[in-house]
């Protein structure tokens, strides 16, 4: 994981994927209430370093009363977000 704090945090679908081609990298960010619904990607959007989640999981592996909110938003805290 990175020490350095990113600012700005997107948790959403597949449709993001795109904005991150290239440059980027997955991290795994464990938390008190478990792993997020799946690895952050961390790239650049727009000149900004930006983390992003995705909220069912790449595979859409949790339906939405599945989903851990808890430890999505606390692995996004973690980084800085």
């Amino acid at each position: 994981m990175s020490k350095k704090q990113i600012k700005f945090g997107i948790i959403g679908g597949t449709g993001f994927y795109e904005f991150f081609k290239g440059k980027s990298k997955e991290v795994i960010v464990k938390t008190k209430f478990g792993l997020p619904s799946d690895k952050i990607i961390i790239g650049n959007l727009f000149g900004k370093e930006v983390a992003f989640l995705p909220r069912h999981g790449k595979k859409h592996q949790f339906p939405p009363h599945r989903i851990p909110y808890q430890a999505n938003i606390a692995a996004m805290k973690k980084l800085g977000v």
